[in-house]
């Protein structure tokens, strides 16, 4: 498919409030056919996310270290998580230390699977991933572990306001670009 008609299908399905906002663009290289073109996502005229690109609005994270010391991100720890410490270390832990530990489990393991997304987006190719976007369920989309994905689903009109605002706790556990795509759709509602 070409870029121009896969252009028109991905605005096609733009939110209505985002249409105008939103916009993907693409650079190509007339004399060099074996040259790949750059395709990135620009919101209000600001190039956003390029996936190649490291000085873009948004944090890209280089190690684990950084995560875990990152005051912006904030993991949810649940009852069932504490009991898991608490059975791992036969309850000779103080109560208070419990928490403390299975937070660092649960950011160890949210900034190996962070670093290994986002890996995989800067090897990603957009228009292999937005043709599987335009040939895949919104479910699919939302549900996926791919960061573009997620993105091309937040911004489009058939993920509703409802749902929208039932994913705002999913969305704690997303890479920052995701949430900034999901703070730029909760406020067109």
């Amino acid at each position: 498919m070409s870029w121009s008609k896969m252009k028109q299908q991905l605005e096609s399905f733009l939110s209505p409030a985002l249409y105008g906002r939103v916009e993907y663009r693409a650079t190509g290289y007339r004399y060099l056919p074996d040259k790949a073109g750059l395709c990135y996502i620009s919101v209000d005229k600001k190039n956003v996310l390029n996936m190649s690109d490291t000085t873009t609005l948004i944090r890209w994270y280089q190690t684990e270290l950084e995560i875990k010391n990152d005051s912006d991100i904030q993991i949810p720890i649940n009852n069932e998580e504490i009991e898991a410490v608490r059975k791992d270390t036969k309850g000779i832990v103080p109560e208070e230390r419990l928490q403390v530990i299975a937070r660092s489990r649960k950011i160890s393991a949210y900034a190996k699977e962070l670093l290994s997304v986002q890996s995989s987006l800067s090897k990603s190719n957009f228009v292999v991933v937005a043709n599987k976007f335009l040939s895949s369920s919104i479910e699919e989309s939302i549900e996926s572990n791919d960061i573009l994905l997620n993105i091309l689903a937040l911004v489009d009109r058939r993920v509703g306001k409802k749902r929208i605002m039932n994913m705002t706790e999913k969305m704690k556990l997303k890479h920052p670009i995701v949430q900034y795509f999901y703070e730029l759709r909760l406020s067109t509602l």
